[in-house]
């Protein structure tokens, strides 16, 4: 199964596209765009992406990318719970959003500076993982911050995924996924998109935190 969605789809700009990479991708970013309207449908989109592109970063050997995918199936199964059970309901589907507080961000920036360095610590001490480790490390560690924020209904989880994109476009493309590497740029302008969204939602009616999630 693996090895027919890795083959390659057609090429472009002397990339080889594969069929796991776009995929993946484009239901990754329908994921992120049903996440931006706050429907519910982002978390099941979310969990079939990482499945796909586990097969993608298997085949480039990016351990932290295969983690990654794998961490994203995990979480996104979570926060579907957590929207599921404990969100504001609306008739929409939607979810009442607010800014972290102080403790938050402290929690979601050690969090992620501590597991940055455990995890490139990992892939450093077996090179076999990933052969750029402190780069996988930092994607790996940085999406699980921004989902668990997501899952929270934080602001900030748009900032979160901006950070990740910073080093994924390079990443993607210097291993060979020139459709991840594409996919992470409109990333980038829908998480603007997103942002400003969320961001005026959160002004004009202040969400209490998710009822039923852990404090």
């Amino acid at each position: 199964m693996f090895d027919s969605l890795n083959s390659v789809a057609f090429t472009a700009f002397g990339q080889d596209i594969k069929w796991s990479d776009m995929t993946g991708n484009v239901i990754g970013l329908l994921a992120l765009a049903l996440g931006w309207r706050r429907s519910l449908w982002t978390w099941p989109a979310q969990l079939l992406s990482g499945a796909v592109l586990v097969a993608a970063y298997a085949s480039a050997q990016l351990g932290g990318g295969v983690g990654k995918q794998l961490l994203v199936i995990a979480v996104a199964a979570w926060g579907w719970r957590q929207w599921s059970l404990g969100r504001r309901r609306a008739q929409d589907g939607s979810l009442a959003v607010r800014f972290a507080t102080w403790k938050e961000r402290g929690l979601l920036l050690g969090g992620a500076a501590l597991g940055t360095l455990a995890v490139g610590g990992l892939f450093t001490l077996y090179p076999s993982l990933s052969w750029s480790p402190w780069a996988d490390a930092y994607i790996f560690v940085g999406t699980l911050v921004a989902m668990v924020a997501q899952a929270r209904g934080l602001v900030e989880f748009w900032f979160a995924w901006l950070l990740v994109d910073l080093v994924g476009v390079p990443l993607a493309f210097n291993s060979g996924l020139a459709f991840s590497g594409l996919v992470y740029v409109i990333y980038g302008a829908l998480v603007l998109w997103g942002m400003r969204d969320w961001w005026l939602r959160s002004r004009t009616a202040p969400a209490p935190a998710l009822e039923g999630a852990p404090a």
